[in-house]
């Protein structure tokens, strides 16, 4: 599942969406560099129907231009690691509650899943946000990478059909896959995934700062930061859990701390849906350190934002600050 927000640093409601490793948000002019250098490349304009070869210069700056909203949501995706730019995704608006699909992923990024990451969070917004009925997407035949990463995202092939290519000097014939609402909804209510329950705790300073730790290397989301916490055992109520993660953690002992939870994540990843209450402890004994491979960091509240997080922790962010 995405999380769709407004985006932290223009400080507007510019949409942006995040997954567990991209960034999708608005294209900016700032971005015409990086895509003129990536479709400057043959291999990727030569499966499209719009984007010239060889690319004209200031090209880009006039794609950037020519973007309308009112025509469908044009998206950068970033890596959230290091806020890398590795393509475009967008929505192209066809008719009453249905929209083309199309996307590009510069070449030093193909084979990492990042289009089929992408494809996915959009699939969703589409559906979930925007309340669109139906999604198609085409593809030349020879285009296979592509056509596996729509199949990948539940697209069905309906046929083939002839489009307009500019680009290309006439028309081409493509393959045409579609998606239904009423199919998604239905793939989804099957695919129901294990509910994991976490728990977390924001703990809170005498200088109002709230600790955050940064995932260490070879665990899933690495580099990520995160309330300290995690996972129930068997038999354990919440509270319970929170004093003895913090204790294994973090080496302090919140048994006799006034443990208030305040607000709770609903997530759902890949392989199961999360469910995460969030705490606030303001007095614990003992002094934090980093006990599992950990790093931390002591955060001013207006600052949390600028910490790349899991996307379940994102909605949780504007909770404290408005506690804090």
């Amino acid at each position: 599942m995405a999380t769709i927000g407004a985006d932290s640093e223009s400080g507007c409601a510019a949409l942006r969406i995040e997954t567990p490793r991209l960034i999708l948000r608005a294209v900016t002019l700032a971005d015409a560099p990086w895509i003129e250098r990536y479709v400057s490349d043959w291999d990727i304009a030569r499966h499209t129907a719009r984007i010239p070869h060889p690319y004209p210069p200031g090209g880009a700056v006039d794609f950037v231009r020519s973007l309308d909203p009112k025509d469908g949501p044009t998206f950068a995706i970033e890596r959230r690691e290091d806020r890398e730019p590795v393509g475009l995704i967008g929505l192209e608006l066809e008719g009453p509650g249905e929209a083309e699909i199309g996307f590009w992923i510069g070449k030093p990024f193909w084979r990492r899943g990042y289009a089929s990451e992408a494809l996915k969070a959009v699939i969703e917004h589409a559906f979930r946000k925007i309340g669109l009925s139906s999604l198609i997407a085409m593809a030349v035949p020879e285009n296979r990478a592509s056509i596996r990463v729509q199949e990948k995202a539940g697209l069905t092939y309906t046929g083939m059909a002839e489009t307009e290519a500019p680009a290309r000097g006439g028309k081409h014939k493509v393959e045409r896959r579609a998606l239904e609402q009423a199919q998604w909804q239905k793939h989804r209510a099957q695919s129901a995934l294990p509910i994991l329950l976490v728990v977390a705790v924001a703990l809170i300073d005498a200088d109002g700062r709230v600790l955050l730790a940064q995932r260490p290397k070879g665990r899933s989301m690495a580099g990520l930061w995160e309330f300290p916490g995690g996972k129930l055992q068997e038999g354990e109520s919440p509270e319970e859990a929170l004093v003895r993660e913090l204790k294994e953690e973090l080496g302090i002992d919140t048994s006799e701390s006034c443990l208030a939870p305040i607000a709770f994540a609903s997530h759902r990843y890949e392989k199961f849906h999360l469910l995460m209450p969030l705490y606030v402890c303001r007095v614990w004994k003992g002094t934090p350190h980093p006990h599992e491979g950990q790093t931390l960091a002591w955060v001013r509240p207006q600052k949390l934002a600028d910490y790349p997080m899991p996307p379940a922790d994102l909605p949780l962010i504007p909770v404290l600050q408005d506690l804090l």
